[in-house]
């Protein structure tokens, strides 16, 4: 196993973004591909880790960005400017993600027949966005994820299966907006599941997160148990 990556600059004619690909060079032929959306902090060690871990499960990942390569290592005033600013605006957004799946799609590693996405905090948001567009792909991953719908994707029919692996106790995602999440999907004909684990709360898959009264903290529990969903989720996907 050798793991590899690769910085891919795209653009959508006003923004210029960076990704990184991630897979294994000693798998051949092309992989199923598996996007990898990004929290509030946008692309970060953290998700390129995440490509990585992918890579060697014998995926192709491509850890995407949606707020711009001038906003890399952006702080926090910043980072929460561009994720509000998309919040505002989920047009935008999703086609920010559907730039993203094409760019990994392109790719010569990537199978292109066969993708998923998957992201964590506003990235659970982006890929549930995507999915809402009606996107043709086999599947998307939400971990600790916000919930609230676009208004912009009514009457669309989802076509990828639906995982939400969500901590139940999250303010950012009460469980209020879980029912609400569930009819929206219902009703959009989706193939959907929820795996919600008790005593967690957001951001349970980071561990560098560790503020109680915000409500984030690093759960290993949830996160080893979302991770083994995850990998079952994505087999059932692309090997059954």
């Amino acid at each position: 196993m050798s793991v590899r990556t690769r910085l891919l600059e795209y653009d959508d004619g006003q923004t210029t973004f960076e990704g990184m690909l991630a897979w294994d060079d000693a798998i051949d032929g092309a992989c199923p591909g598996v996007l990898v959306a990004h929290t509030i902090r946008g692309r970060t060690p953290f998700e390129e880790r995440k490509a990585r871990d992918l890579a060697e499960l014998g995926y192709a990942a491509f850890a995407l960005d949606v707020y711009g390569k001038s906003a890399l290592g952006g702080d926090d005033a910043s980072n929460r400017a561009h994720m509000d600013a998309l919040k505002a605006d989920r047009l935008t957004l999703q086609k920010r993600m559907l730039l993203s799946l094409q760019i990994m799609k392109e790719q010569p590693e990537v199978d292109g027949s066969r993708v998923a996405a998957l992201g964590f905090c506003f990235g659970g948001l982006s890929v549930l966005d995507l999915a809402r567009t009606g996107e043709e792909l086999a599947g998307v991953i939400s971990f600790h994820g916000l919930l609230e719908a676009p208004g912009n994707t009514a009457g669309n029919t989802i076509k990828a299966r639906v995982l939400a692996l969500h901590g139940w106790d999250d303010p950012l995602a009460p469980p209020d907006r879980v029912s609400a999440l569930a009819d929206e999907m219902t009703a959009m004909g989706a193939d959907w599941q929820l795996h919600a684990y008790g005593n967690t709360v957001h951001a349970f898959t980071n561990p560098a997160a560790d503020d109680s009264e915000r409500g984030t903290v690093f759960n290993a529990t949830a996160d080893r148990r979302s991770w083994i969903a995850l990998r079952n989720f994505l087999h059932e996907l692309f090997d059954e």
